[in-house]
């Protein structure tokens, strides 16, 4: 682009999927003026005439680069982009619940935290065991890290386990107890008939789960009777933080190929990877086989948000498509409190902030990950991960500026609706990778076959040769089947 005098270039990397969902880099020349972006890009600027003052370009780019540094409004306020769809409406907390087939008689609505009073990190509308009274609620409440009671975030249709997420219990040294909190996790239990003990995922080390005891927080112990606890070893913001670092160094200005798969290793990005969606498997595995499960972390908005998302990904197709995919970040990211202003840091010049983190980019990498191993299994492909994550750090959209939902109806009003999800539908309506375009075809070509298999059997069945020979006992009924289920081997896995 040519703006106030200077030139800007930049490039990106198509070569490895998985550093170019995560770093732009650049292609240029002269000057060394360069600006680090939040998303890893590297840009440089270089001026077109000589003795051309840089001082003022800086200014007026760091001065909007950091807006709320300034005083300014976020980008997404000013702008003016109008969408036939409010994207707000995108999600319905009400109709996911009714899609998954609640409230039933094992589970029920409650509107307890419509004021935000009972968790202002929470949305308003949660899922809880049908026989927990709104009492029982707040005394288990104040026993969980910030008000993050056991919520129900996903239920299986047909053998109604559940996946339930929350925050570690506070413990603390003296290792105390909360019989309300017992008897709570109990009824998670008893509502599905197959789960004989609850299993407890804390996605934490252990080690960090023991010294969370030291500052008031800690893990479920042998008092909670009918449940099991196991620990994933997925580490914390902080070293996630750096693990983002180190891999942006190997990459960027220069990639050592000689060294390459040991410096990748020294990162320990994949192996956190791998950590997520191992986690993310046993969750899906227990639920699958008819067990319930509870999810939790230290407050229960990062590793936890991961866990279950991947997890629903897994066990529900509907979040494999491009609108369940939308529903699915909005539902367990946005409306659960993942801080997405303070682990980004939209507009804040702060960049040692240890609030920072990838967390939402990680989960994002496991998406990949996932559609790189089965690409038929989803709607969507990396064209729409690498989108939302430029919309992550762009502020263009009011979709990723807040860490709540509190938060965010505060700030928003009707006529702001930053449309993010509604964005992304009218931008990949028509998108299709080659490989989901040949599978159409050929789901497209198999119907074409039955319909003439169906009408061959048909004449042949007016044939006199077929009446003449039809008389024999037990070729009727019991035989009749549809050309579909006569022909299994036609059946696909989609």
């Amino acid at each position: 682009c040519q703006e106030g005098g200077c030139l800007c270039w930049f490039s990106e990397t198509v070569e490895n999927p998985l550093i170019n969902l995560l770093i732009k880099t650049l292609v240029s020349y002269t000057l060394s003026d360069f600006l680090g972006l939040q998303d890893m890009r590297n840009l440089r600027f270089a001026l077109k005439q000589e003795g051309h003052s840089r001082r003022g370009i800086f200014e007026m780019i760091f001065r909007y680069a950091f807006p709320l540094s300034h005083s300014l409004p976020l980008f997404a306020y000013v702008n003016q982009e109008k969408y036939t769809e409010n994207g707000w409406f995108v999600y319905k907390a009400m109709e996911e619940f009714r899609r998954q087939g609640l409230p039933n008689n094992k589970w029920r609505i409650t509107f307890i935290n419509k004021s935000y009073d009972l968790c202002d990190t929470y949305p308003t509308v949660l899922a809880v065991p049908f026989k927990c009274k709104e009492d029982d609620l707040r005394r288990v409440a104040a026993f969980r890290s910030r008000g993050r009671i056991p919520v129900l975030s996903w239920i299986h249709r047909e053998n109604q386990a559940v996946i339930v997420r929350c925050s570690q219990p506070l413990v603390g040294m003296s290792g105390k107890r909360n019989k309300d909190d017992e008897r709570y996790l109990d009824l998670i239990r008893e509502a599905n008939d197959t789960t004989k003990k609850l299993t407890i995922y804390d996605a934490r080390p252990n080690v960090n789960a023991v010294a969370n005891k030291a500052t008031g927080g800690g893990y479920e112990g042998d008092e909670y009777l009918n449940a099991e606890l196991v620990f994933l070893d997925i580490h914390n913001i902080h070293v996630m933080r750096e693990s983002l670092k180190k891999l942006k160094d190997i990459v960027y200005p220069n990639v050592e190929e000689s060294h390459w798969l040991s410096s990748l290793e020294s990162t320990h990005w994949l192996e956190h990877i791998k950590l997520v969606l191992s986690g993310a498997i046993q969750v899906a595995d227990k639920v699958s086989s008819g067990n319930s499960v509870l999810v939790h972390c230290s407050d229960g908005w990062d590793r936890t948000a991961q866990l279950t998302s991947l997890a629903m990904l897994m066990l529900d197709s509907h979040y494999r498509t491009l609108r369940g995919f939308q529903v699915l970040i909005e539902k367990e990211w946005i409306s659960f409190g993942h801080k997405f202003a303070s682990r980004i840091g939209h507009g804040d010049k702060n960049h040692a902030d240890q609030d920072r983190s990838p967390i939402f980019v990680q989960f994002i990498d496991c998406v990949w990950q996932m559609t790189k191993q089965f690409p038929t299994a989803f709607e969507f492909n990396e064209h729409l991960l690498l989108t939302i994550l430029d919309h992550l750090y762009s502020c263009r959209f009011g979709t990723f500026l807040y860490n709540c939902e509190s938060i965010r109806d505060q700030q928003v009003s009707d006529h702001q609706g930053f449309l993010l999800l509604v964005f992304l539908t009218w931008l990949f309506k028509s998108q299709q990778s080659p490989v989901e375009q040949r599978y159409k075809e050929l789901l497209a070509l198999r119907e074409e076959y039955l319909k003439k298999l169906e009408q061959l059997q048909l004449s042949d069945s007016s044939s006199p040769y077929l009446l003449a020979n039809s008389t024999t006992p037990n070729t009727t009924s019991s035989t009749a089947s549809t050309p579909s289920q006569q022909y299994t081997h036609l059946q696909t896995p989609f």
